[in-house]
């Protein structure tokens, strides 16, 4: 009989409590000293600049400060093999008439001249030749890279993607310039300048 009892006692003293209002602390908002914000990617993939991460396109944005240390080895677009996710180029006529891919999707065709399924774009301005895909990379203040079908806004031949090259914007009222000249192995000298 006494199990039966305080077993009642137990359920009536769980039922009091639970009748009980109960009162929870709030935590305090975390301060923001200290805290590094970050600076948003802007990119330009629909012909107006937005933040990337209101762009509904898988797309890669490489920054001017990395650029800079590519530009200036003079070196044309097979360095950028790599330096997105998803992005090789590569050519076997060295500079001239590369082979870019994104997603493994890209031109196997073996006429050089043959339609390829990423398209360049620099400044807006479909490089089509095969010939003016080999240019070599200067003066730039960034490069995006879309992966996936473009053909609604960049046109055709772009299945696989866009790479996308944007020059740096000459500023009114601002007169300014540079110039770069290298000499490598094998005679191999590079001269460059900007204005």
């Amino acid at each position: 009989m006494s199990a039966s009892r305080s077993l009642k006692i137990s359920a009536l003293a769980v039922a009091v409590v639970s009748l009980l209002p109960l009162s929870a602390a709030a935590q305090q908002a975390p301060s923001d000293d200290g805290v590094v914000r970050l600076d948003a990617v802007k990119v330009t993939v629909e012909r107006r600049s937005e933040d990337s991460k209101d762009v509904p396109v898988s797309a890669s944005v490489l920054r001017p400060e990395f650029l800079d240390a590519i530009s200036t080895s003079g070196s044309d677009i097979r360095v950028l093999a790599g330096k997105a996710p998803s992005l090789n180029i590569e050519s076997s006529n060295g500079r001239v008439f590369p082979r870019v891919y994104i997603r493994g999707y890209g031109n196997t065709d073996f006429n050089t001249y043959a339609s390829q399924p990423v398209s360049l774009i620099y400044d807006d301005v479909v490089q089509e030749n095969a010939f003016l895909k080999g240019f070599p990379i200067f003066d730039l203040e960034g490069l995006e890279v879309l992966r996936g079908p473009q053909g609604t806004l960049f046109g055709r031949n772009t299945p696989a993607g866009v790479v996308k090259f944007n020059s740096v914007k000459p500023t009114i009222g601002a007169n300014d310039g540079y110039a770069s000249l290298s000499y490598g192995t094998y005679g191999t000298m590079t001269l460059e300048s900007g204005l």
